[in-house]
Formats: structure tokens, sequence, C-alpha cells
């Protein structure tokens, strides 16, 4: 089968490897969609690590996988059934033809619609899941660190949620763009105006009642501890640099100051992993919200590499970027 890994520096190889075998409990996967992760762009792909590191393990990294089960050792799902699979922690990544995926971390897709489309449960998923450790939505102002796809997912759920005002950040123009598209009151790019004066201006002095950081950047996750309000929430969402003995500097006076609650989210690695991705296609089924509306390029599987290198350059106005192997 197909299978692709990074080599050495933002380089990306195809090459074959055996068809895993499965075990009770598993299923075997033929994986029909690939989701590039602004993720794994920064901890594995955009970094030139020590030369020992490469070349990184089979599949990845990739976790954002979909396709059709053609053989089933599990109890729970059955043969042509299409899921939702998330690679295990210790197992080779998601750029695979075939995955052998255990029945607790996949979760079933309908048969109908554009898997391209439903791939993309898996990150709105675990958005949702923060948002449910958020507790009251209805009224409250929201600062959003960050307008990629994790921060896009958080605009999008809480304007449904009955957020009062949604403050989108981003430097990048055109996902602000999107930002007011999904619902987004307030936009603020830091790199044109200051971002703590004009939050300031828009919540009148008050500061937001729950702050996300959803980029995963240093900077970012200052920004949201500056922004909440007294005894706000800050919801942490974004993997800062790291483990690699990198560590991200916080100035301590900002929650000090105004005490807020600080909320680290990790959808991924929660009791049931699958949960919040299955309510999240529960969502998309009945037309509360298509997280595939944030698709904006397709690729085939065998043109990998210029989808990683899209992601990372922000190319073409690039969103996510899915990946086919038809």
């Amino acid at each position: 089968m197909f299978s692709a890994r990074i080599t050495s520096p933002k380089k990306i190889e195809i090459n074959e490897i055996d068809i895993p075998q499965i075990n009770e409990g598993q299923c075997l996967i033929k994986l029909e969609r690939w989701s590039v992760c602004g993720s794994d762009i920064r901890h594995n792909y955009g970094p030139v690590l020590p030369e020992e590191e490469y070349p990184m393990k089979d599949g990845g990294p990739c976790h954002e996988c979909a396709g059709t089960i053609v053989e089933s050792k599990s109890e729970k799902f059955e043969v042509g059934q299409r899921v939702i699979v998330l690679p295990d922690l210790d197992g080779p990544g998601g750029l695979v033809e075939y995955y052998p995926g255990n029945e607790g971390r996949m979760a079933l897709v309908p048969d109908y619609g554009d898997l391209g489309e439903w791939v993309l449960c898996q990150p709105s998923g675990t958005v949702l899941y923060s948002c449910q450790l958020m507790g009251t939505i209805l009224g409250k102002d929201v600062v959003i660190m960050g307008q990629g796809s994790i921060g896009l997912s958080f605009t999008a759920i809480l304007s449904r949620a009955g957020a009062r005002r949604i403050i989108a950040v981003d430097p990048l123009d055109y996902r602000l763009e999107w930002s007011k598209q999904f619902g987004a009151s307030h936009i603020i790019n830091p790199e044109k105006e200051n971002l703590d004066e004009a939050l300031e201006e828009i919540t009148s002095g008050k500061l937001a009642d729950i702050s996300v950081e959803a980029s995963g950047y240093p900077d970012a996750l200052n920004a949201a501890l500056r922004a909440a309000s007294q005894d706000g929430k800050v919801i942490i969402f974004g993997i800062q640099p790291g483990p690699r003995g990198r560590m991200t500097e916080i100035d301590t006076q900002y929650f000090l100051k105004n005490s807020p609650t600080i909320i680290p989210t990790l959808g991924g690695r929660s009791k049931d992993p699958v949960a919040h991705i299955q309510r999240m296609i529960e969502l998309k089924d009945r037309g509360w919200w298509n997280p595939g509306e944030m698709k904006t390029h397709e690729l085939n599987f065998s043109d990998v590499q210029n989808a990683y290198d899209q992601y990372e350059q922000y190319q073409d106005g690039v969103i996510k970027v899915v990946m086919g192997n038809e």
C-alpha cells in the first residue's frame, strides 16, 4: 500500500509498505480523504529538526482522515461503513492507504454526502469539545485568537450558540473575511492596529468574558491571557511549541491581574476522543453547521507535498486542503 512520510526538512516522499493486519476490536479502513492540520505544519513539517529525527514515521504527520471499512473484527462497525478514524498516538500517522483503526477511535459517517466535507468534522469536533467546557455562552463576549480552520470553527459554533459578540483576531485579512461570513461581529488585524486597545474599545474596557487561544503561537497565548476580563475564562486550544525541549514564555502579570479561569483543552486525549466528533457529525447532518464549508482546496494524494506547502505558505487563500485518491 502507499504511505507518505517526512524524510527531510519540508520534504515528503511516498513509498510502499505492507498492508497492516488487524486485531480484535479493530477495523481495516481504506482511507479516501486526508486533510492537513496546522499543528502538523508547526510541529513536524515546518521546523528544521535535528538530522536524527528523519525520516519520520510512516503516515505522519496526519490525524484528519476518513475512509471505508474493508475488514472488521469489531462488534461496533461493519464492512462498508464510512468512518473518521483517529490514528493511535504510538502508531503510524494517517497518510497511508489502509489504516488499522481501533473501534474506540472511530466515528461513523453517513453513507451519503462528500467525504471530503465529512472529514472536517474531526477538527471542528475537537472545537466543539472545547466549547462544551466554556459553560454559559449566551450573551457573552468572546475573543478568538487565530482564524485558521480551528479559529473559524470556534467562530461558527459560538455564533450559533448565542454569544453576544465574537471578536476574531488574525494577521491575515483573507481569514478575517471568512470570520465575518462565519459569524464574527468584530475583526482585528494585530499587525494593523493595537490589539489590546482595539479590544478595550469594542468591549468598553471590560475585555472578553471568554478568551480563546486557537493558533498555537506564543504571542497569541499571551494576548489571550491579556484579553480575559475580571474572573473571565481563557480557553487554551492551540498546541504551543515543543516538546523537543522548547518552552513558551508567558507574562504571569496578566492572569494574576484579572484572575481568569484557565482551561486547557485537548479533545483527542479526553476519556472519549471521538464522542465530540460524532456530535459534530450529527450537527452537520441535521443542517446546524457544515464544517465542510472550510474546504478551499482539493488535491490528489500524489500531490501531498504541494498540499503541505500550500498550507504552510498560506497560498491562494487556503483555509483547508483536502486530499483524495481517485
